[in-house]
């Protein structure tokens, strides 16, 4: 796929991949088109966020977003392609497991399932789909954004966001207790500078509308943003271990949240 990058050819069958994937779970995804302006070219070019939607049984008024980018940087450089193997087709893959899950098992809150685009020149499909929601923005109660989950050394993944939304703490401090990754809370606060994650992903566009959130994700490994970021580099058990956490946290948010 060459990257994933929305000026190249390539991305439709990225995008075919997401469709068809949503597809086979048994939801209908939407597309959200918006433009693009990319810096020589003289006609903007075409974003698409795919939007799919499980209606909840006792809060279906209620919305929880969940979010994964699905493009990469894009490109073959000195014949070196970006695959972008934990950023972000690592959040994106969870993203339709997740997905399977509640299509099975009924959530309380309606849930509606995004995979973003255009995250990697400046957050525009997240921004995008802020500005113009399928639901009342009022009606949106967590955002959990997924982004870089597929490998650490040290076994750790971190839950940004409850420094901004103490009230999410509690609900985290759970999930901590059984969780099969060391999950830790932080990369949240302002002082952090750099180290401070609350922008560099996603769910800065929810932040930014007052919409609450939890960013999982891991610090950054050597092969981030290089051409090594393939699939040999992902490690199958911690993986599976962040996702479940992931969905283990989304689960008891959704029990506990009004």
């Amino acid at each position: 796929m060459e990257g994933r990058s929305l000026t190249l050819p390539s991305i439709s069958k990225a995008r075919d991949y997401v469709k068809k994937r949503f597809t086979e779970i048994g939801l209908k995804p939407i597309e959200q088109q918006f433009d693009v302006r990319v810096g020589g070219q003289a006609d903007p070019l075409k974003g698409i966020n795919y939007i799919a939607t499980i209606a909840g049984k006792t809060k279906a008024a209620k919305y929880i977003v969940i979010t994964a980018h699905y493009d990469h940087l894009g490109g073959v450089r000195n014949g070196e392609v970006f695959n972008g193997a934990d950023d972000n087709a690592s959040g994106t893959a969870a993203l339709f497991a997740i997905a399977s899950y509640f299509k099975k098992h009924q959530p309380e809150h309606s849930l509606i399932f995004v995979a973003l685009d255009v995250e990697e020149r400046g957050l525009v499909g997240a921004r995008y789909f802020v500005a113009n929601p399928p639901v009342a923005k009022e009606s949106i109660v967590l955002n959990v954004n997924m982004d870089m989950i597929g490998r650490n050394d040290k076994n750790e993944l971190y839950a940004a966001g409850a420094f901004s939304y103490p009230h999410l703490k509690p609900t985290l401090e759970k999930v901590q207790v059984k969780a099969g990754v060391k999950l830790i809370l932080g990369h949240d606060d302002p002082k952090l500078g750099m180290g401070d994650w609350t922008n560099q992903s996603d769910q800065a566009a929810f932040h930014a509308a007052k919409i609450p959130f939890i960013y999982f994700g891991v610090e950054d490994h050597k092969d981030y943003h290089k051409s090594t970021d393939d699939f040999a580099g992902i490690q199958p058990e911690f993986y599976v271990m962040a996702v479940e956490t992931i969905l283990a946290a989304l689960a008891t948010f959704d029990e506990e949240l009004k």
